[in-house]
């Protein structure tokens, strides 16, 4: 069973950055792909960025591009999110998840295509 943690959520202020991590159980980190996902309040989760198992293609929604960056450490099973011009509408859960399939690349947005997730962490933006 793999376990995924997030950390770094809190309050902050618009125009803030903030980085959150996930760290993934198991000795299969570095065969998948990994995912970032949030869920706002009243609304459907939805994709916020991707990074294939190599670290070598990333992906973002457009709602994000350009104020994120994912990457991933698979020496510390770690993929990261790093958030910057942080908007009140960016307030929400955020999720990381783990690929379905091993060794795939490519933009994946939907949340079948991943096969674990975290807790989640919070991140509030105020204005």
């Amino acid at each position: 069973q793999v376990r995924l943690v997030e950390s770094g959520g809190g309050l902050v202020q618009a125009g803030d950055s903030l980085r959150l991590s996930c760290t993934a159980s198991g000795r299969t980190f570095s065969r998948y792909a990994m995912g970032w996902f949030r869920q706002a309040p009243g609304k459907e989760r939805e994709f916020v960025a991707t990074i294939s198992w190599s670290g070598n293609s990333t992906y973002y929604a457009d709602s994000v591009k350009g104020r994120c960056t994912i990457s991933r450490d698979n020496a510390k099973n770690t993929v990261y999110l790093q958030m910057s011009s942080l908007k009140p509408e960016d307030t929400a859960v955020y999720y990381c998840a783990k690929d379905s399939l091993p060794w795939r690349d490519g933009k994946r947005t939907a949340t079948p295509s991943y096969l674990y997730w975290g807790q989640g962490t919070q991140v509030t933006v105020s204005s």
